[in-house]
């Protein structure tokens, strides 16, 4: 990789926690009993392992997530966490469905619809690269 791609991502995992209130990813450095994060993991699926990097950059930055491919997660172990942190690749492969070309075209369509996310936080990063696939970016 080169330095100007290392540059971006980590650009961009700073950035998606800017947007998404770094306070609340962020690792305290004072002593904490419980925070919304005790119960969270971070679960992305990559097809140029760049949504890998960012996933482990947030983690870390949250006090050690763990990050979990989606592909290898289960519907129960899904349900059995409080916060979810999502990353997804914006790539785009021109199919009218499951158009990513990762674990998460299964995912969204054959786990999702059958797991009750109610109630639980959510946040979701996107990687993408408007340069390269302009058109379906």
């Amino acid at each position: 990789q080169s330095q100007y791609q290392y540059i971006k991502m980590k650009f961009a995992a700073i950035f998606a926690l800017t947007i998404s209130g770094a306070s609340a990813f962020a690792p305290s450095m004072v002593s904490r009993s419980a925070t919304s994060l005790d119960g969270a993991v971070v679960y992305y699926s990559t097809s140029t392992g760049n949504t890998e990097t960012v996933a482990q950059y947030i983690a870390d930055a949250a006090g050690g997530l763990d990050i979990v491919d989606i592909g290898d997660a289960s519907d129960d172990e899904i349900k059995g966490f409080d916060g979810l942190i999502i990353g997804a690749p914006t790539w785009h492969t021109g199919a009218d469905e499951q158009r990513s070309g990762t674990s998460w075209d299964d995912f969204l369509y054959d786990n999702l619809p059958g797991i009750d996310v109610e109630g639980k936080t959510v946040a979701v990063f996107g990687m993408g690269d408007q340069e390269g696939y302009g058109d379906n970016y």
